[in-house]
């Protein structure tokens, strides 16, 4: 999707959720990336939207930016919009001619949180649910992690986790949230990541 490039996707979240696909065109089922824009969990930053869409496609990758929901939306809004996206690519996959079992997510600083929360807090889906999408996984098979924000401990990145869960969030929460707690055997033996620090980006600390 061709567009003006503009400090933020959308307007307080006006058409959210949703995801805008970037196909490729292959002869068999292709990998697929969803990218979850980074933003303080306040907006979603364009130039880590479609611009990482488009680099995904010129390896050999659909990508699907999402558009979550940010504030004055708080958890669990924006990680439901993430397992909702994992789904939907699944149950649709044939249609988009993509392998299901090649379902990825790339995050960056805000939405590297998103992406890392939903890549340890996943379900399996919910079998008996009336609508086919909810039957699907919500576990990512890939994780990109880029400058990420992943603690929101003592070297956490406060606005992050405001925007997220409040003024004066419960300790419980803020450590489910501290995803580096909530890596489970089988995350570490089955599913890869990719983790990368930018130097120059001063906005998000080393160790958040």
């Amino acid at each position: 999707m061709a567009g003006r490039i503009r400090r933020s996707i959308g307007d307080e979240n006006q058409g959210c959720p949703s995801l805008n696909v970037y196909p490729v065109h292959g002869e068999g089922p292709c990998p697929a990336v969803i990218v979850c824009p980074g933003g303080r969990y306040l907006r979603r930053a364009a130039h880590e939207g479609e611009p990482v869409a488009k680099w995904l496609n010129g390896l050999g990758i659909t990508a699907f930016v999402l558009n979550y929901r940010v504030s004055p939306h708080q958890h669990p809004i924006p990680l439901q919009d993430a397992k909702r996206a994992i789904r939907t690519v699944r149950h649709y996959a044939e249609d988009w001619n993509i392998d299901p079992e090649r379902v990825g997510m790339l995050g960056l600083s805000a939405g590297g949180h998103l992406a890392s929360a939903t890549g340890t807090l996943y379900d399996n889906g919910d079998n008996l649910s009336s609508d086919p999408i909810e039957r699907q996984s919500s576990r990512p098979n890939l994780l990109i992690l880029c400058y990420p924000v992943i603690t929101f401990g003592a070297y956490g990145h406060q606005p992050s986790m405001r925007h997220l869960l409040g003024d004066s969030p419960d300790e419980s929460l803020v450590a489910l949230l501290s995803t580096e707690t909530q890596v489970a055997e089988d995350s570490i033996r089955r599913l890869p990541d990719w983790l990368c620090r930018e130097r120059s980006f001063g906005a998000m600390p080393p160790g958040s």
